[in-house]
C-alpha cells in the first residue's frame, strides 16, 4: 500500500491554488502518486493518522463516498 509522503505533500502545497488542506491532498495524490482510483485514495487515505482525521471531517467513510467528493472535485 503507498504511504503518503507528507515531506513532498509540504512542497506541493506551497505551489497549489486550493485553499483547502484536503483538496491539496487530493490533488496531491493525483498528481505524484497517479492515483485517480477513488477506492485506492480511499484505502490510502484511510491507513495513514492524518488523512484518515481529514476524511471524518469531511464525513467520507467508504469509497463511494470518496468518489462523490471526486465528482464535486
Amino acid at each position: 500500500m503507498t504511504r503518503i509522503d507528507w515531506d513532498e505533500y509540504k512542497e506541493h502545497k506551497k505551489m497549489s491554488v486550493r485553499d483547502d488542506n484536503f483538496e491539496r491532498l487530493i490533488e496531491f495524490m493525483k498528481s505524484y502518486y497517479n492515483m485517480h482510483n477513488p477506492v485506492e485514495l480511499f484505502d490510502t487515505l484511510k491507513s495513514d493518522e492524518t488523512a484518515q482525521m481529514m476524511l471524518n471531517k469531511r464525513s467520507i467513510t467508504d469509497s463511494e463516498k470518496m468518489e462523490k467528493f471526486l465528482k464535486r472535485f
